[in-house]
């Protein structure tokens, strides 16, 4: 039986738009728009989005047994309090270390899936996960960076971060029957407003900014790649994939976060960044190729 390759490239195009979600916030602030507001303005128009699609293709809410529709709401919670606390970790931290401590929900979700399915890394998944380590050190380019001075709270808040992206990853991974991709996507996308409603800038959507100005367009870019896009695709792939190795693949968001710096914010690259996006593509292709290899003799 052939190794399936559509679902991982699924889960790698998820990641990668995630990726530009950065590099489009920076954009964002430097036209006069606070984070909080770009944030806010990506989960109010992905749920519209959401709606929209729901709107067209189903108009019904399907039936959820109890466990099914908890599943889904832990992972749009997740969705939210991951964009919460990450933004929070930039008030404390370079935004190099923020990206180093998120990447670290690839070994902590690995971790959590061989937790729940009473399993140890395969032999494949712990080399890969050196590869991610190493790689992701290099590709922040954090090598010459005083940690020293760094509050604790910055600390505490990106691994935060990273804990909360890990659950989502696990979550995310769970199937649930009689459940279509964009009913999903709706119950994931308004649960995820709520909670950035909570914290963020909500004023936004009543006060006339958001649709009134510029921020509308970044509203609708990062709606898009930051909720619709995302949530679909992980939803499709990763109940097919497995909560690990959607952790391990997921690292392509970093390698993408670099690239787009570098397109869109001339950001300098230096040559140990290169060596790093290449450590950690190799590290999150690596159970892939195995897995093929394995299930094609």
């Amino acid at each position: 039986m052939k190794f399936n390759l559509v679902y991982p490239l699924l889960i790698i195009i998820a990641s990668s738009s995630y990726g530009i979600l950065s590099t489009i916030v920076k954009v964002a602030m430097n036209r006069g728009y606070t984070s909080a507001e770009a944030t806010a303005s990506q989960y109010a128009i992905g749920f519209l989005l959401a709606l929209i699609l729901f709107i067209i293709t189903q108009r019904k809410l399907p039936k959820l047994n109890r466990t099914g529709l908890l599943f889904i709401v832990l992972a749009g919670v997740c969705t939210g309090t991951t964009g919460i606390v990450y933004n929070q970790s930039l008030n404390y931290l370079p935004a190099s270390l923020a990206v180093v401590l998120l990447f670290q929900f690839t070994w902590i979700g690995m971790f959590i899936d061989c937790f729940l399915r009473k399993r140890l890394p395969s032999r494949s998944e712990t080399i890969s996960l050196i590869f991610l380590f190493i790689g992701t050190i290099l590709a922040a380019g954090i090598i010459d960076v005083d940690l020293s001075t760094i509050a604790w709270q910055g600390w505490a808040f990106g691994l935060a971060s990273a804990l909360s992206f890990a659950i989502f990853i696990q979550f995310n991974s769970r199937p649930v029957e009689g459940v279509t991709t964009i009913s999903r996507t709706l119950i994931m996308s308004f649960v995820a407003l709520v909670i950035i409603s909570l914290f963020s800038s909500p004023e936004i959507i009543w006060n006339g900014q958001l649709f009134g100005t510029e921020l509308l367009f970044f509203g609708l870019t990062l709606g898009v790649f930051g909720i619709i896009l995302p949530i679909v695709l992980f939803s499709i792939a990763a109940p097919k994939v497995g909560g690990g190795l959607t952790s391990i693949l997921s690292a392509m968001e970093l390698p993408v976060a670099i690239i787009a710096s570098v397109l869109v914010l001339r950001e300098t690259l230096t040559i140990l960044q290169i060596i790093g996006i290449v450590l950690v593509i190799v590290g999150m292709v690596l159970p892939t190729v195995l897995a093929q290899k394995k299930t094609s003799v």
